[in-house]
């Protein structure tokens, strides 16, 4: 596989930044780490510089808190890597199933394609939340207006070529990354394909950023991108 860049947006994470790191470094792949620090202020900048003493990464660091998209891109200006991944600093994702990605995106050897790492493919436990019947809506509203098949759209884990990510003009700042790179994908007739990975959710208490808000601004986003087809 050619070299990919992994691209980790994190704040205040410093309960699970560490772990995140290890598991991500240790993976046996060509790979650059790049954490973009959005303006952290619970002591999660420190522990990254003392990370960064032992553990190959490098750090990117916002001044003041610009959003999940905006550190995406920071990252992404930074990315020398063939590929590029978005993997989070918490314990909702497993980096294990990078590899999972990886492996499909191998059987496309022109590289037109994105991989998506669906969590409702994989076993989602918790069916009954609000959180999965808002990411099933807006996935159903992504699929409507530009005609996609996909069970997850607002997953965390994308693998696209970097040069792909970089032509579509991605301008989101905040957790409406999703529903902009998704739309953007489609109407730039980038094939989506979506593997089965797994998911453990965490609530608000444990560090959950997203709330209800994001979910109004991504139906403006999808829509603002079908308009502007």
């Amino acid at each position: 596989m050619p070299k990919i860049s992994i691209v980790i947006p994190v704040y205040n994470e410093r309960k699970f930044i560490k772990a995140a790191l290890e598991k991500i470094i240790a993976l046996d792949i060509d790979k650059e780490i790049i954490v973009v620090d959005d303006a952290s202020c619970d002591g999660t900048e420190n522990i990254l510089e003392e990370l960064a003493k032992s553990l190959d990464f490098k750090i990117v660091r916002h001044l003041e808190n610009r959003g999940k998209g905006a550190a995406i891109l920071s990252g992404l200006k930074e990315a020398k890597g063939i590929l590029f991944l978005v993997f989070d600093a918490d314990p909702e994702y497993r980096a294990e199933d990078v590899l999972l990605l990886l492996g499909e995106m191998e059987k496309y050897e022109n590289g037109q394609v994105a991989i998506y790492g669906s969590r409702f493919l994989g076993g989602y436990k918790n069916k009954f939340s609000i959180h999965y019947f808002a990411n099933k809506f807006l996935t159903f509203l992504a699929n409507f207006l530009f005609g996609l098949k996909l069970t997850d759209m607002e997953t965390c884990l994308k693998l696209c070529s970097t040069e792909i990510f970089k032509k579509l003009n991605l301008q989101a700042q905040g957790f409406e990354f999703e529903p902009e790179i998704t739309a953007k994908l489609a109407k730039n007739q980038i094939k989506i394909v979506e593997v089965p990975i797994s998911y453990e959710r965490r609530s608000h208490k444990q560090g959950k950023k997203i709330r209800a808000g994001d979910g109004l601004i991504a139906i403006k986003t999808l829509f603002k991108e079908f308009l502007a087809s």
